[in-house]
């Protein structure tokens, strides 16, 4: 058996338990860790400095909360949503971002949460919040709102196809009329991969060498293949 823990400086909130805590809870009983909790004080103190330069960036959150067993906010998501709620006017909502949460949830079909379906989520959450929106408001005006890019793109299939399929009638109604770039298709058939043209690396090397000269790495090319908007903007700017 394992157990996950975080050192005890950058542990509790969304991290895992404090590993100092569990060493110390289990010491001199049949499943002692072995880890002497001085040397581990030592190491404790190092990443206590290190959290204290990052102090800026903290989310602000101030205990850990169960009811992520409710909502099944992803550890890593839970403080971007909190951060992203503040930048988005919707701090004295949170609750109702997080209950919100699970509706969407429910609306995507109860889906695995990680990056990307995670972020799917929690825009249409926060979008749910700022319009004021039930989950049943959601499903009677799927053909008339203005859905985030993200929850259009995800019900057009850009993630392929979830486990338990696409909820019906709510797929048709939020795609409607709209259709995937350079197609007159509103939806992918299976994995949108599957329907990529080859891409050409060598000639999307020489058309970046040309355009922006230097040494193009094989990294700078896998960039602009993935994120073509986000490397060119990148390049524009260092």
């Amino acid at each position: 058996d394992a157990v996950d823990a975080a050192i005890d400086g950058m542990s509790g909130m969304t991290s895992q338990p404090s590993m100092g805590a569990i060493v110390a809870a289990v010491q001199g009983t049949d499943i002692d860790t072995g880890v002497d909790l001085e040397e581990l004080a030592s190491i404790n103190s190092y990443w206590e400095g290190v959290r204290g330069v990052y102090r800026p960036f903290e989310s602000g959150q101030m205990s850990g909360s169960s009811d992520v067993y409710v909502n099944e906010i992803p550890g890593g998501q839970y403080t971007n949503m909190l951060y992203q709620s503040k930048q988005l006017g919707l701090e004295a909502e949170w609750s109702n971002v997080k209950k919100s949460y699970a509706a969407a949830n429910r609306l995507c079909g109860d889906i695995p949460k990680v990056t990307p379906s995670s972020k799917v989520v929690g825009d249409l959450a926060q979008f749910m919040v700022a319009n004021g929106l039930t989950e049943k408001d959601v499903h009677d005006q799927a053909e008339t709102l203005n859905f985030p890019t993200s929850v259009v793109e995800y019900f057009q299939g850009y993630l392929g196809v979830p486990p338990h399929g696409f909820p019906e009638p709510l797929r048709s109604k939020i795609i409607k009329g709209r259709t995937i770039g350079g197609t007159d298709s509103t939806s992918f058939s299976g994995r949108p991969g599957a329907e990529l043209p080859p891409v050409d690396f060598g000639s999307v090397k020489k058309t970046l060498t040309e355009k922006w000269g230097g040494i193009v790495r094989d990294c700078d090319v896998m960039s602009s293949v993935m994120y073509p908007a986000v490397f060119e903007d990148w390049l524009e700017k260092r």
